[in-house]
């Protein structure tokens, strides 16, 4: 049995396509949907009740552009409010980004402190925290807000004495039996060599993007939806400004697309 229809992914940019990459990395076969809402970024700064509505438009949008098998949701914010929502409005598997990378800091934490690396809105939604004490975590979670990080990350300083001197304020009053740090937002993993040179060697970092692609292979492969025609279909869709997708795909996606290869839609406001 295969399934040729498409994953579908949302962000509200371009973070996402490292969860994006990460999927193609490990499912190269299936075909993929991408939409950023490049329109209304960021998420992380607006009330819970906004990135809902927001998640849901691009949801819709996503399905009125394909029949979807699945949805990932690649936004931490988004996951963290939206998540129950979205999975009641529709009728398809729906996989965030939060689940997957506390199993990931699960499978690497030693019994010390987890901190969660993220946005204002994940990290006041206190949804890390939740799944993490939910799968057994003892210990404590240390969660930090890390606004600089994601202009950082779009204006290319993945590198040098900046970067370095932001990330390490960041980590400063990290609790002393910290074994665990969790990147949650698809953003920072571009920032993976500053933040490892920051921490100590004894401290696992944790990126739940190929966690969550792992996630997304199991259930498509429990559910008999697994691709397994050649030649997947890939579609770049934002809500605003195709260029710059392009111009942030070498950095994000790890290939090159042309600015006339990314698709510019509305987004679907109705219910």
């Amino acid at each position: 049995m295969t399934d040729e229809r498409p994953i579908g992914v949302f962000d509200s940019g371009v973070g996402g396509l490292t969860v994006l990459r990460a999927l193609r990395e490990l499912l190269p076969g299936e075909s993929t949907v991408y939409l950023g809402d490049t329109a209304r970024v960021p998420y992380g700064t607006r009330s819970a009740a906004t990135v809902e509505k927001y998640a849901l438009n691009n949801a819709r949008t996503l399905l009125q552009q394909a029949d979807l098998k699945a949805l990932v949701v690649a936004c931490n914010t988004a996951t963290a409010v939206a998540l129950p929502a979205l999975r009641a409005a529709l009728r398809i598997p729906v996989v965030g980004v939060i689940e997957p990378g506390a199993r990931a800091a699960m499978a690497e934490c030693r019994g010390g402190t987890i901190v969660v690396l993220g946005t204002a809105g994940t990290v006041r939604s206190e949804a890390y925290p939740r799944a993490l004490h939910a799968l057994g975590h003892k210990g404590d979670v240390f969660a930090r807000a890390c606004p600089l990080l994601v202009p950082l990350v779009e204006e290319g300083w993945l590198s040098g004495d900046i970067p370095r001197l932001v990330v390490e304020e960041y980590l400063r009053g990290m609790p002393s039996d910290t074994d665990t740090v969790v990147m949650g937002c698809t953003h920072y993993p571009l920032l993976r060599p500053v933040l490892r040179a920051a921490l100590p060697e004894r401290v696992a970092l944790v990126d739940g993007a190929a966690a969550t692609a792992t996630e997304v292979a199991g259930l498509l492969a429990e559910r008999g939806l697994a691709r397994a025609a050649p030649g997947p279909l890939h579609r770049l869709l934002v809500t605003d400004a195709p260029e710059q997708l392009a111009r942030l795909s070498r950095t994000f996606l790890g290939v090159d697309v042309p600015a006339g290869d990314v698709e510019l839609v509305d987004v679907l406001m109705t219910a």
